[in-house]
C-alpha cells in the first residue's frame, strides 16, 4: 500500500507540473478582463487575497491527510483523480483566454522574454516559491478557468463523503476557500461554477455515481 500511495503521489505532482507548463502557454498571450455580476459587486480584500493560498494548503493538506488516514485505498483513487483533473484543468487554460480578474495583464510581454518561461516554470512547482516568494501572483496573473482551489477541495470532499463528520467538516472549509475566491478577487464566477461541474463529473467517472461507500467499506 505503501508503495501504491507513494506511486499516486508522483503521478499527481507529474500531472501538477504538466498543468502548470499549460498554464504558462495560456498566460504567455494577451487576454481581456470580462465583466463578473459577483466580483464587480464584492469588495476587495487585500488581505484575504495575501493569505489565500495558506488557507487553502491547510484546508487541502488536512483533509487530505484525513482521507488517507481513514481509507488509504480511496486517498490512492482520490490522488490519480487529482491527477487527471489536474490535466483538464490545465487544457482548459490553455484552451481558455481570460483576463486577469483584477490588475493589469503583465506577463504577454514577460514571459516573452528569453529563459523567462523556464524560471516562472520552476519556480510555480516550487511550494516555497509560491508560498514564501509569491511566485503565483507574479506569473499567473491572468484568470485560470476553472479553479484549482475549488476543484481539489470539492474533490476531496467528494471523497470524504462516506465518512459524516470530515464529509461536513471539509464542506465547510471548502466554501470558505471559495468566499476567498471573491473577496480576494481571484476568480471569476464562471471559475467555480466550472470547476463543481467538471470536477462532479470526473468524480462519476472515475468512481461511479452511488457507489462510494461500497468502496468505503472495501477500503477499510
Amino acid at each position: 500500500m505503501i508503495v501504491r500511495i507513494l506511486a499516486s503521489g508522483l503521478f499527481r505532482w507529474v500531472c501538477f507540473a504538466a498543468m502548470i507548463l499549460l498554464a504558462l502557454h495560456g498566460e504567455a498571450r494577451p487576454a481581456p478582463r470580462v465583466p463578473d455580476l459577483v466580483i464587480d459587486n464584492v469588495p476587495y480584500v487585500e488581505v484575504v487575497n495575501h493569505w489565500n493560498y495558506w488557507f487553502w494548503l491547510a484546508a487541502y493538506a488536512s483533509m487530505s491527510a484525513a482521507l488517507l488516514a481513514v481509507g488509504p485505498a480511496r486517498f490512492v483513487r482520490f490522488m490519480i483523480t487529482g491527477g487527471i483533473l489536474s490535466l483538464i484543468r490545465g487544457v482548459c487554460i490553455l484552451l481558455t483566454g481570460l483576463g486577469p480578474v483584477r490588475g493589469e495583464d503583465v506577463n504577454a510581454e514577460r514571459l516573452a522574454e528569453p529563459g523567462m518561461l523556464w524560471t516562472a516554470f520552476t519556480e510555480l512547482i516550487d511550494p516555497t516559491g509560491v508560498l514564501v516568494r509569491k511566485s503565483a501572483h507574479l506569473y499567473l496573473s491572468k484568470d485560470l478557468f476553472f479553479s484549482g482551489h475549488t476543484a481539489t477541495l470539492f474533490l476531496v470532499t467528494l471523497y470524504l463523503w462516506p465518512w459524516p463528520r470530515l464529509r461536513w467538516t471539509a464542506l465547510v472549509l471548502h466554501f470558505a476557500v471559495v468566499a476567498t475566491l471573491f473577496f480576494g478577487h481571484i476568480h471569476y464566477t464562471i471559475d467555480v461554477i466550472g470547476a463543481w461541474a467538471i470536477t462532479f463529473a470526473v468524480f462519476v467517472l472515475r468512481e461511479g455515481y452511488g457507489t462510494h461507500r461500497h468502496r468505503m467499506i472495501e477500503a477499510t
